[in-house]
C-alpha cells in the first residue's frame, strides 16, 4: 500500500472517530501532496511525500518556542499531537548516538577538519538521514564535532 493510500484510509477512519485533530493534519499533509503535484503536473511518490510530511513536521517543530514563550498550553498540546501523528508516517527517527555516528563516519569519508567543510559533510549525510532527522541537529552534531 502506498503513503497516498495509508493518508486516505487513515482520514476516513479519523473521520468516523471524529478525531479532529488526526484528520486535520492528514488533511494538511493531502493538500500539501495535491499542490506540489498539480504545480510540478507530477504524482509523488512514497519519497516525495515524506518529504512534505517532514516539511510540515519542521514547521511545528518550528513554531513551539513560540508558543511556550506566549505560554499557550492548548496550542502546544495540540502541536504536540500533531507532531506525534506526523512522526507515525516517517521512518524511525535516528537517535542522537545513530546521528553522531553518521557525522563521525562521513567526517572521515570527506576528510573535515574545519567548520568550512561543512557543505561537504552535510553532502555526504543527506541522503542518510533525510525524513530520519533534523537536519538542524545533524548540522549542531558537525559542527560540535569540527570545533
Amino acid at each position: 500500500m502506498s503513503l497516498k493510500d495509508k493518508l486516505l484510509l487513515d482520514l476516513k477512519d479519523a473521520m468516523k472517530n471524529k478525531d479532529n485533530v488526526r484528520k486535520n493534519t492528514i488533511q494538511l499533509v493531502r493538500s500539501g501532496v495535491l499542490q506540489i503535484e498539480k504545480d510540478n503536473k507530477i504524482e509523488l511518490d512514497d519519497e516525495g511525500i515524506l518529504d512534505v510530511i517532514s516539511k510540515e513536521l519542521k514547521k511545528r517543530r518550528d513554531s513551539m518556542p513560540d508558543f511556550i514563550k506566549s505560554g499557550r498550553q492548548d496550542l502546544i498540546d495540540n502541536l504536540n499531537d500533531e507532531i506525534k501523528i506526523l512522526l507515525e508516517y516517517l521512518p524511525k527517527q535516528l537517535t542522537e548516538d545513530e546521528i553522531k555516528n553518521l557525522v563521525d563516519e562521513a567526517l572521515k569519508q570527506t576528510g573535515a577538519s574545519s567548520i568550512k567543510d561543512m557543505g561537504k559533510v552535510m553532502a555526504n549525510l543527506a541522503p542518510k538521514v533525510k525524513g530520519r532527522a533534523d537536519n538542524k541537529v545533524v548540522s549542531g552534531f558537525i559542527k560540535q564535532m569540527l570545533k
